[in-house]
């Protein structure tokens, strides 16, 4: 796959990426990125990456035919990508595993991320932990109250976690600080970006590592169908495991792209994370982007039942595809999301994550409006234990209620 194919020299998707960082900054980014190309075009470097997926993530996952929804929908037949299945219980350790290599390759040792739902702090230690790397998590407060066990999951695998208590003491706010890490310790310190964002050559090194995600289901799909499907679906909020998914199929024009970001309490309420339905183009965390602004170009507060989707900006390549036309993208309320988050549940026995029961949550909506040899595939991102919890109290308190 050539990564110059889909982004242009100084890393943008269209009009959009980029790197605004300061000179000091962006000259470990540009160290970085030469690092990342050599890798890549090292077969025992790829090799190692292939026997870590496999033996370590445990890939392939399945693409699963839900049937029983599909019947109950009564419209296409709907695909499940397993992600949740993997190692740590999202798409996130695809991103951590490939990065601690290359980590490993610049002899760093110091290991950094940002987490909102957390499983990708938990890909981060665990990762970390395999390799023996010091780790240092940031994780706005308020996600830290919300994923609990995730943050005894980080601890449990050796990491420190920081909570961030600036701003909205959430993802955006966690960033920011794990930002500020990296330029007081850049020379011993490598941050593990979770998400297809933030300054070029991050979206990009993203991009590769989940792009397992996208081979294998067109693998799959052709090899149990016969045929590519007619739709791909995923949950966006930075957005990697949906241009994951996505990356397999952008060169096919017949395949509808669909990505689904989270509305909240609804888009009029003003609580809600949908960036790419009513944000506009801007910088935020050192590249270009859709944001969600106020009038000074200032982001603004986000929401979302989810944690992991809580972010104002989004990917550069989500921003290109919408742009261009090539990728719709809508947005389901936290109610649709809880709704959906039963409905997997008792219909097919998957609990999903909530992040995930965004996607699934449009899927719903869908389905039943498409003809019955259709394909629909949903990147079933990540696994639901992390919200039980959670969903358990919003439910007992509207019964309270």
């Amino acid at each position: 796959m050539s990564l110059k194919n889909v982004m242009n020299e100084k890393g943008y998707f269209g009009d959009f990426g980029g790197s605004f960082v300061p000179p000091q900054l962006q000259k470990v980014l540009d160290t970085l990125e030469e690092k990342f190309y050599e890798c890549i075009q090292e077969p025992e470097f790829i090799k190692e990456l292939d026997y870590q997926f496999q033996q370590y993530v445990g890939r392939p996952n399945p693409l699963f035919h839900a049937q029983k929804l599909s019947k109950k929908l009564g419209g296409c037949k709907i695909f499940l990508k397993r992600e949740d299945l993997n190692h740590t219980g999202s798409h996130k350790i695809n991103n951590t595993i490939g990065q601690v290599l290359l980590a490993k390759q610049m002899g760093l040792k110091r290991i950094i991320a940002e987490t909102g739902a957390g499983q990708h702090g938990v890909a981060t230690a665990t990762a970390a932990a395999l390799f023996d790397m010091e780790c240092i998590i940031y994780m706005g407060e308020e996600d830290t109250r919300r994923q609990s066990l995730n943050v005894y999951r980080m601890q449990l695998l050796g990491a420190k976690v920081n909570a961030v208590t600036s701003g909205t003491r959430t993802l955006k706010d966690a960033v920011d600080e794990a930002l500020n890490d990296l330029v007081e310790n850049y020379d011993h310190t490598y941050y593990m970006l979770g998400s297809a964002v933030g300054p070029h050559p991050y979206p990009m090194i993203v991009r590769y590592f989940q792009s397992i995600i996208g081979r294998e289901a067109r693998e799959q799909v052709i090899k149990q169908e016969g045929r590519l499907p007619d739709y791909v679906m995923a949950c966006v909020g930075g957005g990697s495991n949906a241009i994951g998914l996505f990356s397999g199929f952008i060169d096919d024009a017949e395949v509808k792209i669909i990505g689904v970001e989270p509305a909240g309490h609804g888009i009029a309420t003003g609580k809600h994370a949908a960036t790419l339905s009513i944000g506009k183009p801007g910088v935020i965390h050192g590249f270009k982007c859709h944001v969600l602004c106020d009038e000074e170009g200032k982001p603004l507060p986000t929401h979302s039942v989810a944690a992991g989707l809580d972010y104002p900006g989004v990917g550069p390549e989500h921003s290109h595809l919408k742009e261009s036309g090539r990728a719709q993208y809508v947005s389901v309320t936290d109610e649709e999301a809880l709704n959906a988050f039963q409905e997997l549940s008792r219909t097919e026995g998957i609990i999903p994550a909530l992040e995930s029961a965004h996607a699934i949550a449009h899927a719903m909506k869908l389905a039943p409006t498409l003809d019955k040899d259709k394909i629909l595939i949903v990147n079933l991102s990540g696994r639901g234990d992390k919200d039980v919890a959670q969903v358990f109290e919003i439910l007992q308190s509207r019964q309270k209620n």
